[in-house]
């Protein structure tokens, strides 16, 4: 099982079954698309597909599936050891599929992945009225997709009703729609929340008592204003927008699903240039350009662009051996690639590896035109330091490895084969002399520089297509270009290099329709919990519509126009009045927008498990807030540093994280899940991280105050950023004076208590 295909999929095999997927995720489309159905074409389409349907089966459609052939229903979704199809491939039966060959052991894998998880097969998307055809040239309907279209700055909507209400020219465009739909803003949020909200969406942590306070007693027009620049400005904002983005760029420092294990000791420089790019504002255009072909810039720091390749160097690296090679390396490809366009471009490109995309105007030509750029390219470890430095370090290990050398020949041709104890006296002590110099060696050699995980030039190479994604069966040559639905049916050929640069250019063009769009669609999300577009990496027709096609362009042509600046699209978002929306609710807009979609209020949003923890060691006011470095232990008590700074193992993701949703590292992920399950309860009681925050909590209140009433103003503060209630106040003191002491005493129950509650976790 040395196959990445198999290991891959073995991600997939413990999760929960879902018994009807005729509307699959879009993480269950694009493992159909990318991993069943060119299993069907290749090994089953010859008897079961292409109009053909031997023993009555059909496996060209769900409903043919489930309805099966002579022996009944092919498969029970969730089910795949009661699957007919299963059982078949397995040759656990009399009937044997396919018949001349065992399947491999991964295809039959993820065969049983994809039973297990419900069979979810995409649906055409509406408006379509088949899948699109092996080898089509791209139509002008191709061409004509929303996404596709060329950006242009719409008019801006003329307000029929509140016109009052509008603060920012993005708010005319929801405006109208809800007016459209007889829907009405609710009111803004109070000063309380709306300085909660605004603050850990820009840093990613609560506000302190006294920038409450300060905000509370500002009557300025410009006091809100003040606060996002504020924040804007601070060193901490890098560090909760460069985590988002390295949700995308699937950040890890190791590997997993291989024997032997590339590990990544340096790779937190790269976490660090985000964190850095983000505080700096780089323009987008520029992040980019440095992450895909930094090495290849003359211009500016050339330690810090080879850095930002860990956007690539820091992927999977798979264990490989001479009978799955091929298939190894075409796997690192395709991470590369999913990476890159998913990232990028919102599409999912990868889905042409094996045959062309089967919804989206991407050939298998494309595909390979993208690949032969990444084979083209090497991964590279560089030292860092002084020149002299490292040649000390380089020869000193030389010598050392000379000395070894040494040693075991002479323990060979001494001991005649034998080995040591067959060494005479003579030649043992002349062997000792030899080790204590070899001893000696390493004691005096100075200590290995860091790295850089980065990228370097290869030989440029076109690649042949892999018929049906085989490696050993290739095709004609795809040239190395840009996508033909991004750059005319004719893109000019890559020919510096590996092509990198180019790519890199061809992506960050502001005539590119998507780069930009996706960009804001990220943020957007972000700060109100949805994006513009649903799918935020995927903007294909298998991804979801944009619910305001005309603002998400507006935006995105006012980005561009602002030089790429992210924290200029932070303002514009910031300052409108949709954002400062509360989240109350109203009986009759919900009646017709029940998932507001059309934004009539502020979306209630749970923290994400970087912001709860950093939360929880804020108000119990323990927080380390040191930037960057190496990684720590994120399970360790002693860790009081953000979780940013924790390690993220590939291989054995911290406990921590998987329990709150944190995303697989392996892959590149536009969003998170939001799960609600009994063990995320029982670590708030149980945990030792949550009864350290208890105590730590009690321990700063009862210090500083005597009065428990003073205490319970100040934890209010402290953790929900907002004052008490007289009520609260009354509840706190009755639950302080009649609770018993147990293993923590009642002040510590009670902080425990407040920080375990909903509205701790959540942001209005």
């Amino acid at each position: 099982m040395k196959a990445p295909a198999l290991l891959t999929v073995a991600a997939f095999l413990g999760i929960v079954p879902v018994l009807w997927a005729e509307s699959p995720s879009a993480a269950d489309a694009d493992f159909f698309e990318k991993q069943v159905r060119p299993l069907l074409v290749e090994h089953c389409y010859r008897c079961h597909g292409n109009g053909k349907t031997k023993g009555g089966l059909s496996l060209t459609s769900r409903p043919s599936i489930l309805k099966g052939g002579a022996s009944g229903p092919a498969i029970k979704p969730g089910d795949p050891s009661g699957s007919l199809l299963i059982q078949a491939v397995r040759y656990e039966g009399e009937t044997r599929m396919p018949p001349k060959k065992k399947l491999p052991d991964h295809a039959i894998a993820i065969l049983t992945a994809w039973v297990q998880r419900g069979a979810p097969w995409p649906a055409v998307p509406s408006g379509s009225d088949a899948l699109r055809s092996t080898g089509a040239a791209i139509s002008a309907e191709e061409r004509a997709f929303w996404a596709f279209q060329p950006l242009a700055d719409p008019p801006l909507p003329a307000p029929r009703s509140h016109a009052d209400w509008v603060r920012k020219p993005l708010d005319r465009f929801i405006l109208a729609k809800l007016e459209a739909r007889g829907l009405h803003p609710v009111r803004p949020a109070d000063k309380y929340a709306l300085l909660r909200r605004v603050t850990f969406d820009l840093i990613g942590l609560p506000p302190t008592p006294e920038e409450i306070a300060a905000f509370q007693s500002d009557d300025s027009p410009t006091a809100y204003e003040k606060v996002v620049d504020r924040l804007l400005a601070s060193p901490h904002y890098g560090e909760r927008w460069g985590r988002y983005w390295l949700d995308v760029a699937r950040y890890g420092e190791d590997q997993a699903h291989t024997f032997q294990a590339r590990l990544f000791p340096y790779g937190y420089r790269y976490r660090d240039w985000v964190v850095q790019a983000f505080n700096d504002d780089m323009p987008y255009d520029r992040f980019i350009i440095e992450q895909i072909a930094g090495d290849l810039l003359t211009d500016g720091d050339p330690v810090a662009h080879r850095v930002a390749l860990g956007f690539f160097a820091l992927g999977p690296h798979y264990y490989q051996d001479g009978a799955a090679r091929k298939l190894v390396e075409a796997t690192e490809l395709d991470d590369r690639i999913d990476t890159l366009t998913r990232g990028f471009l919102a599409l999912t490109v990868s889905c042409a590896r094996c045959h062309d995309h089967k919804f989206d105007p991407i050939s298998q030509s494309d595909y390979y035109s993208l690949a032969g750029v990444f084979q083209s390219t090497q991964y590279k470890e560089i030292p860092l330091g002084p020149p002299d430095v490292i040649e000390r370090y380089n020869k000193s290990q030389k010598d050392i490895r000379d000395c070894e050398a040494k040693i075991k020949q002479f323990i060979k041709r001494e001991g005649k084969g034998q080995g040591v104890n067959n060494l005479s006296d003579q030649a043992k002590q002349k062997l000792a002399n030899m080790r204590r110099e070899l001893a000696q060696l390493k004691k005096n050699a100075p200590p290995a520089p860091s790295l850089i995980h980065t990228l370097s030039e290869g030989q440029p190479v076109n690649m042949r297509i892999y018929l049906r994604g085989n490696p050993d069966k290739e095709g004609e040559v795809a040239p190395r270009r840009f996508l033909r639905i991004l750059a005319g049916d004719n893109p000019p050929l890559f020919t510096q290099g590996s092509g990198r640069l180019e790519l890199a250019r061809a992506i960050a063009d502001p005539k590119n329709p998507l780069t930009a769009r996706v960009l804001v669609n990220r943020i957007w999300q972000h700060h109100f919990g949805r994006g513009i577009v649903g799918t935020p990496s995927n903007f294909g027709k298998l991804g979801e519509r944009p619910t305001h096609p005309e603002l998400l362009d507006h935006l995105a042509t006012r980005f561009i126009a602002s030089g790429w600046s992210i924290k200029a699209l932070h303002r514009e978002i910031l300052l409108s009045a949709t954002y400062r929306m509360s989240c109350d609710h109203d009986a009759h807009n919900t009646a017709i927008d029940p998932d507001n979609r059309l934004l009539w209020r502020m979306n209630r949003r749970r923290l994400d498990v970087e912001a709860w923890r950093d939360a929880l060691l804020a108000a119990s006011g323990e927080l380390d807030e040191r930037l960057g470095g190496p990684p720590a232990e994120i399970s360790s008590l002693a860790n009081k540093r953000r979780t940013l700074y924790g390690k993220i193992s590939r291989h054995n993701l911290d406990s921590l994280l998987r329990l709150f949703d944190f995303p697989d590292p392996n892959i590149t992920s536009g969003t998170r899940p939001v799960t609600i399950v009994p063990l995320q309860q029982l670590f708030v009681l149980n945990s030792e991280f949550m009864v350290a925050r208890a105590r730590s909590l009690a321990a700063k209140l009862t210090t500083e105050e005597k009065d428990d009433a003073v205490r319970i103003r100040k934890a209010f503060l402290r953790v929900f950023g907002r004052p008490a209630r007289e009520r609260e106040i009354q509840m706190g003191l009755a639950f302080l004076h009649t609770v018993e002491k147990t293993v923590l005493s009642p002040w510590e129950q009670y902080a425990q208590v407040l920080l375990s509650t909903n509205e701790f976790a959540f942001v209005d």
